[in-house]
């Protein structure tokens, strides 16, 4: 009788072998029994059943030992892992023969591989950043400087060049242009004067990255490195680090071991990290070189004039300090607004401040007949590039402009109108303006009070050197240098009658303010372009309306209304008013 049997079982017949299948103890039969097992445990091919046993069989296309179904069985079935000490069938030479204490003994090993890999690394890690930004300080090749140098040196025909300008024309035209200032910052950028930082300040196309280019390209930018701000911090964080070759643990795999991000901290933390690393190298370095090291950030007036940004300007500042006292590396921060000046200044034991101004007139005549060599135009006459200097006067930005044109005169027309025009965009007067717009005319007013008032002081300056011209005490050249107008801080806010609006005409690039205290216009072409609106007939009347204007609705809107309700015809309303109620007050305490 055969045995029956459940779905999704099999019939299994075992072998006499004794390492043929491991049978649970509460499974043992005698050898030629049947016991029921699942059938998920054996390949379908291997079931025994009958159907299987009526299937003809396929021969082997190559000759092979015939193998009885028993051991066939017993091949598929794998012998355990640490079965026992070596000598027996299937042991390791590493087993201890205890499966538990050789599955502790592996995972102590593989945790301690671990463990001091990783410690490994860390310090291969933490000393790979500091030789990275080592080698950002490093002679050679620096892209800014790169960017900045290239296509300086050019062709020199085709141009007049006065009789009074003796040059040797190789070489880049700044040669031949050493401002005064020029010397101080080579030793700056070059690491000769320590123990202080230095902030280079003056309006917008002066030429102070120029000077610190041209230092850098001296000493082939070793020990030095320069990033711009950005008024957007993360930004900022991305250049500081492209500048001093410094990841912030991006490039770290230590971060899939760790449970908060390195950046949870935003990007203050972050530079405060590239900070402390800079810190370790300078110190090498200073050791090693007996020099300091030189980080220039440029355009801080970029940041925002808010918390965040008067925050980092203090971040900055405070590394500056301490390490312009021992002497390892050199801050150096430059700016077109005064802004940062007067938030640095609050905390400045060791900033000194390099104010860098226009050119005078015979350095702008250099400065415009070279660049005018470097573009290859047409040859113009000496009275030409005077006249296109009294218009756009000693800014370098400006003369570069006009110097690139076919016709120099009619550019720096252009641009003088242009000017014009902006300026009336900014600061237009609106007479008969609604209270919507008040408070920009009343800023806009304020601005032309002390405009009129630049304009009157040069209309003073030249009337008063042409009489001592014209009674020999001075000459034309005397005319031609004539500075721009200066008026003091505190008696700017006197004509303006508001003291918050010099620092957003300092923004707005209409004014320049030096570390004197002193308030200029942005420059010449500006002062010009005022002084055609402020010449033209009805001016003066325009701006008397225009405040007139601001009074009257500054007056409108302290007035209180009263309203009577509930009025029928004929009712009367009486109003009384009591200018002596503070003398029934005093009488009553009495």
């Amino acid at each position: 009788m055969k045995p029956r049997l459940l779905a999704g079982h099999v019939a299994v017949r075992i072998p006499r072998t004794r390492n043929a299948i491991n049978i649970p103890p509460a499974h043992k039969h005698k050898p030629g029994h049947t016991f029921r097992t699942s059938a998920r445990h054996f390949h379908s091919n291997r079931i025994l059943n009958e159907d299987d046993r009526e299937k003809p069989r396929q021969e082997p296309t190559a000759p092979v030992k015939e193998q009885s179904e028993e051991h066939r069985i017993t091949a598929q079935v794998q012998s355990p892992v640490n079965a026992g000490p070596a000598g027996y069938a299937g042991g390791n030479p590493f087993s201890t023969g205890s499966t538990i204490f050789d599955a502790a003994l592996t995972t102590v090993i593989g945790l301690g591989m671990v463990f001091f890999g990783g410690i490994a690394y860390v310090a291969w890690y933490k000393k790979n950043v500091l030789d990275k930004i080592e080698l950002a300080f490093a002679a050679g090749y620096d892209p800014a400087l790169e960017l900045a140098s290239h296509g300086k040196v050019r062709g020199t025909e085709g141009v007049d060049i006065p009789d009074d300008m003796e040059w040797d024309l190789d070489g880049p035209w700044t040669q031949h242009l050493r401002r005064k200032e020029q010397d101080l910052v080579d030793r700056i950028v070059h690491g000769a004067e320590t123990g202080h930082y230095y902030m280079l300040l003056g309006p917008k196309g002066t030429g102070k990255t120029t000077m610190v280019f041209d230092a850098m390209q001296a000493c082939q930018a070793e020990g030095v490195a320069i990033c711009d701000a950005h008024p957007d911090l993360e930004v900022f964080r991305l250049r500081l680090g492209k500048a001093l070759n410094y990841e912030y643990n991006e490039d770290s795999q230590t971060g899939l071991f760790q449970r908060r991000d390195p950046r949870e901290g935003g990007p203050a933390l972050d530079i405060e990290r590239a900070m402390n690393k800079l810190g370790k190298v300078a110190l090498q370095y200073a050791k090693r070189t007996g020099r300091p090291l030189v980080l220039i950030i440029n355009n801080i007036h970029f940041f925002k004039n808010d918390d965040e940004g008067r925050n980092m300007l203090l971040q900055l500042q405070q590394h500056a300090e301490s390490w312009s006292a021992s002497g390892i590396l050199t801050f150096v921060f430059s700016s077109d607004d005064a802004w940062p000046f007067f938030v640095m200044r609050k905390s400045a034991s060791r900033m000194h401040v390099v104010s860098v101004y226009d050119l005078d007139f015979r350095e702008a005549m250099q400065a415009s007949v070279r660049m005018r060599m470097n573009t290859k135009r047409a040859a113009e006459s000496a009275e030409a590039f005077k006249e296109v200097i009294s218009i756009v006067g000693g800014r370098l930005s400006y003369l570069g402009k006009a110097a690139k044109s076919r016709d120099m005169l009619d550019q720096a027309r252009h641009m003088l109108q242009v000017e014009k025009a902006w300026l009336l965009s900014q600061i237009g007067l609106i007479e008969d303006h609604d209270d919507d717009v008040m408070d920009e005319q009343k800023w806009s007013s304020c601005s032309w009070l002390l405009l009129r008032e630049f304009v009157k002081m040069r209309q003073e300056d030249e009337a008063a050197v042409k009489e001592q011209i014209a009674a020999g005490e001075k000459t034309l050249q005397d005319l031609e240098n004539l500075p721009l107008p200066k008026i003091p801080y505190f008696k700017c806010r006197q004509i303006m009658t508001r003291t918050d609006f010099l620092e957003e005409l300092d923004r707005a690039n209409i004014i320049a303010i030096d570390t004197n205290h002193d308030v200029t216009p942005d420059s010449m072409l500006l002062l010009l372009a005022a002084r055609e609106v402020v010449e033209e007939e009805g001016f003066d009347e325009a701006l008397e309306n225009v405040r007139d204007r601001v009074d009257e609705i500054e007056s409108l809107h302290r007035t209180r209304e009263l309203t009577f309700k509930d009025v029928s015809a004929g009712d009367r309303i009486r109003l009384t008013v009591d200018k002596g109620g503070g003398l029934l007050i005093d009488h009553s305490s009495d």
